[in-house]
């Protein structure tokens, strides 16, 4: 009787807490997209929702940004539009700096001489005559 009576409460949380921790999951996804949104400003390199890479022109607006795409070429875009902020390499830290293996330089052979080798092994058939009468 007492293992029945505590069978709806359990199954109730089993299902609640994976609801709870997706929500919480999806609340701070959309805090740190609107922490990048807010955070842009002209020159940061940017990648569109769309896999388009551009240059913030203006981003004064409040729901819109301009995104130069080529030299003098400016297209208005929503901002909910920007999927990421580029960063260039430059800038990122270099974790494998102290690295001994990236250290360590190993030479590839190559051959004497790029004649040596055929470029290609495969045979070319004789062309097929269509319109041949028999």
């Amino acid at each position: 009787m007492q293992l029945s009576s505590l069978m709806f409460p359990l199954l109730l949380v089993l299902l609640a807490v994976p609801l709870f921790l997706s929500a919480r999951k999806q609340k701070r996804a959309a805090a740190e997209q609107q922490t990048l949104l807010s955070s842009l400003e002209p020159g940061d390199r940017v990648m569109t929702t769309s896999g388009l890479y551009a240059t913030v022109a203006d981003a004064t607006d409040e729901s819109t940004i301009d995104l130069e795409i080529a030299d003098g070429v400016v297209t208005t875009w929503l901002r909910q539009a920007v999927r990421e902020k580029i960063v260039a390499a430059d800038t990122v830290d270099d974790e494998y700096e102290d690295d001994e293996e990236l250290d360590e330089v190993t030479e590839v052979e190559t051959p004497a001489s790029p004649s040596a080798t055929p470029a290609s092994t495969a045979v070319v058939a004789e062309p097929l005559e269509h319109n041949a009468k028999k």
